[in-house]
């Protein structure tokens, strides 16, 4: 049912005691919340799911309520309006959903174990402890929590423990703060702490399954970026501590709860020793991603959930702005260009998506909103075109600002873009909004026309799309001056183009530096004396030229088999900007092929063509003399060769293997997935198959385990792939968290995508049982549409999914998907011919 009415309209809370009593062994949960508050009404409501209330009170006297399952909450008659404290009563299950209050489950010395933990947003503090669950109804809170405890357990909260008594653990009143970041846990934990120069206590705990030395890197970068956001925000960090938490069982990557912060283990925890760079910098974003948030959503939150993309862009920035501080050698922002960027272009050129700010009321359309693609990657690169515009320092005093104005209470959109304004003296809110308030981005057309240069902005789309003659206010970012700040109009002529040329000495491009969320489509004239300098241009520019030929390819503007030849020219670049953007290219050409074709073959031989050069210079064994871009391309090299069947590359990998056969945990983190899946592909056997399973099952290295996911997965052996999905329930084995990676792999997996897609058919009620109150559930659609590319393939995705559009919270996705895969089959049946033609051609040049 969608709520016409929030709660927070008959009810304000201003505090809450909240007495929880939590027994794992029968899995049940009883307590009472007592809230202090304002009725605005004489029928309060009050968010409550899965519970059995017990009785109400107000001001000490029993009153009627009736419970409401449709609308998750009990409407409680009091008689009277104004200031009262109502105390509600209840018990409720201990679910395995990942959601509400949870056990996660770990293995220590071959005993099963377990801790408990917490995950309430976007709406699941109703399942913990009865509450008004709105962003806006901020309160303090008391909490006390009583449980099963054993000798030697910790238990952790937003606020430090006070006192404990008769068993009962008694923290700190919180901060005005929103229901959906109140945190706790329990269990055998392990802990490292330190402090920040300002005093604030900062701590990674996690389970005593893993190495003390695994908690190290996050222990260093979660005080370096408390450190750095006190500084950048120019507020203190408003807690006495910080604490990082890693759950064996998480649905999402991490949650930004006040002073508590949980994690998946594998964004927290990694061997120092051991882990390669990307997965270095991916933990170090998530952290400084999480701890932005202490601040931004947290101290100052969005008033509904329609502005999430306030928390959620605004993070996913900071993260880049902060680990740039931290590590200026990473080079960080360069991984923001060939993750989120591309992410954000591609969904958001896909008719009927939504656009950053949507309006939104019911729970599951709450939690479809985390569209990654869009709430955080589109987001951001607004947030990235709003900062180049005002500058840094202009952006420090505005959110100075914004935090003093808002801090403890609720914000939108439009109070952050005042702020900015204010800082800089510019109109922030009417550029900003073309963004925000409409789907999509423009393509924008430069070309020579009767010899003068002209720009022409209409919507891009990938796939059939209606033009609603939608505008957006652009940063055009351009190198000749000629060219407007802001271009808001439909066309623009900029003058004689032979005339700008020579006064400008250089190509004539727009978006430089790829931080505006719009692509450009050059004329020939244009695109061909860029192509004639591309040598000149850095690493970003030259990401941007193939990113865009990508999308354009994509979009049926030009064809595929015109960017085939263009390949060869960024084959041996160092840079991994230009590698990321060109192998993107290369695997979507993949899909134009079938498997063990001619056609494949001469994909295979462009494949090792591309790859050749730098599979020389770079080798399989990690240098002391690597750069960064040595260590981040050398995959995307090695994995080219492999797919080309390259002798040498499969040979050299199996030499690896087997070299560290008693070992494979210590292969070197760079390298490992590619050697693992190709022993599997090659020289698979049962008994590796169940050797790579059994170290999966034992080890709590998160970086090793995915790599033995990603291997196993391509197993060609048909007896091992019915043996492959038999572990897919097997939660023993594999995590309902990491499911989706399994499903994803083995779907990609040619031999095996039947089985694939027939487990997802024929257990999909199982599957909306384990993991459907899980805010991922929607990406199993996603990852299916990602991987499907023929005809047949299409029609039996439709038929399987059209009977569940209107299932709440799957709408869009399905209607997104069935569009992507449509746009996909009908661009591959046009022009595989066209395609395989050029890559035989390129292939043997």
């Amino acid at each position: 049912m969608t709520e016409s009415k929030h709660f927070y309209q008959t009810f304000q809370p201003t505090h809450y005691n909240v007495y929880i009593d939590i027994n794992r062994a029968t899995k049940q949960i009883s307590g009472t919340s007592t809230i202090t508050g304002d009725a605005k009404e004489s029928t309060i409501s009050v968010h409550e799911k899965y519970m059995t209330i017990s009785s109400v009170t107000a001001d000490g006297t029993a009153v009627p309520f009736t419970l409401d399952e449709a609308a998750e909450g009990l409407h409680i008659d009091l008689g009277k309006t104004g200031g009262t404290t109502v105390a509600i009563t209840y018990t409720a299950p201990l679910t395995d959903s990942m959601m509400g209050i949870y056990p996660s489950y770990y293995e220590l010395n071959g005993e099963k174990k377990q801790i408990i933990g917490t995950q309430f947003e976007t709406t699941a503090a109703r399942q913990a402890f009865p509450c008004v669950d709105e962003p806006e109804a901020k309160a303090t809170f008391d909490l006390a929590i009583k449980f099963d405890e054993q000798p030697g357990e910790t238990i952790l909260s937003n606020m430090p423990e006070v006192k404990t008594e008769n068993g009962v653990h008694y923290f700190d009143t919180t901060k005005k703060m929103s229901s959906y970041l109140i945190a706790f846990a329990f269990g055998d934990l392990q802990k490292k702490v330190t402090k920040t120069k300002s005093g604030v206590e900062v701590g990674v705990f996690a389970t005593k399954a893993h190495q003390a030395n695994e908690l190290d890197f996050a222990l260093d970068i979660a005080k370096r970026s408390i450190e750095f956001y006190e500084d950048f925000y120019q507020t203190p960090y408003p807690l006495p501590h910080s604490w990082q938490l890693a759950l064996p069982d998480f649905s999402a990557g991490a949650m930004e709860n006040w002073g508590l912060v949980t994690y998946r283990e594998a964004y927290l925890l990694l061997d120092p020793a051991n882990t390669a760079l990307d997965m270095k910098q991916r933990v170090a974003t998530v952290i400084a991603h999480e701890l932005a948030h202490q601040w931004f959503g947290d101290l100052v939150t969005m008033k509904w959930w329609d502005d999430l993309w306030l928390n959620e862009s605004f993070a996913n920035m900071m993260e880049y702005v902060a680990i740039d501080a931290l590590e200026p050698d990473w080079h960080i922002w360069e991984t923001f260009q060939t993750s989120d960027a591309p992410m954000a272009l591609q969904r958001d050129a896909t008719d009927g998506v939504q656009s950053v700010h949507v309006q939104v009321e019911d729970p599951a359309e709450i939690d479809a909103l985390f569209d990654s693609a869009i709430v955080y990657a589109k987001g951001a690169r607004m947030l990235v075109m709003a900062r180049a515009l005002v500058g840094d320092d202009a952006l420090r005093r505005g959110l100075k600002a914004y935090f003093e104005a808002h801090q403890y209470n609720n914000a939108k959109g439009a109070d952050l873009w005042a702020a900015l304004g204010e800082a800089s003296g510019m109109d922030v809110g009417s550029i900003m909004n073309t963004w925000l308030e409409q789907p999509g981005y423009p393509v924008v057309t430069a070309a020579v026309e009767n010899g003068n240069l002209t720009l022409k902005q209409t919507q891009f789309f990938v796939g059939e799309g209606q033009d609603q003659g939608r505008q957006w206010k652009i940063p055009l970012n351009s190198n000749y001056a000629a060219a407007p700040a802001i271009f808001e109009d439909q066309t623009v002529t900029l003058g004689n183009y032979a005339d700008l040329r020579q006064a400008a000495g250089e190509p004539f491009r727009v978006n430089v530096g790829n931080n505006s969320h719009f692509i450009v489509k050059y004329d020939d004239t244009l695109l061909n004396d860029i192509l004639d300098h591309v040598a000149d241009l850095d690493a970003i520019s030259q990401l941007q030229v193939l990113q865009d030929l990508r999308l354009l390819a994509d979009g049926r503007q030009i064809s595929y088999a015109a960017v085939v030849p263009l390949l060869t020219r960024f084959a041996d670049n160092p840079a991994t900007v230009v590698n990321a953007a060109l192998y993107r290219i290369a695997n979507n050409l993949k899909k134009f092929v079938t498997p063990d074709s001619a056609e494949e073959k001469a994909l295979q031989g462009l494949f090792d063509r591309l790859s050749a050069q730098q599979v020389a210079r770079l080798g399989w064994t990690p240098q002391a003399t690597d750069t960064n871009d040595d260590q981040l391309t050398r995959p995307y090299v090695l994995n080219a060769a492999l797919y080309a069947q390259n002798a040498q590359a499969i040979q050299d990998a199996h030499a690896l293997f087997t070299a560290n056969a008693d070992h494979l945990g210590a292969l070197s983190a760079d390298v490992r997935v590619l050697v693992l899946a190709n022993e599997v592909k090659h020289f698979g056997t049962a008994e590796l198959f169940d050797h790579l399973l059994a170290e999966y099952r034992t080890s709590t290295d998160p970086s090793y385990k995915a790599d033995l996911a990603a291997a196993v997965t391509t197993t060609t052996d048909a007896a091992l792939i019915t043996k492959l999905i038999g572990v897919f329930e097997d939660a023993d084995t594999v995590k309902p968290q990491d499911l989706r990676a399994w499903y994803r792999g083995t779907l990609a997996n040619n031999a095996a995508q039947q089985a694939a897609w027939d487990w997802l058919r024929n257990d999909w009620q199982w599957l909306e049982d384990t993991v459907g109150g899980d805010m991922e559930f929607t990406t199993y659609i996603t990852v299916t549409a990602g991987v499907f590319h023929t005809p047949e393939r299409f029609a039996e995705f439709k038929a399987f999914f059209e009977p569940k559009i209107n299932t709440p919270g799957l709408t869009r996705e399905i209607k997104m998907d069935t569009k992507v895969i449509g746009s996909r089959v009908s661009l591959i049946e046009d022009e595989k011919a066209a395609v395989n033609a050029a890559v035989a051609q390129a292939s043997q040049a």
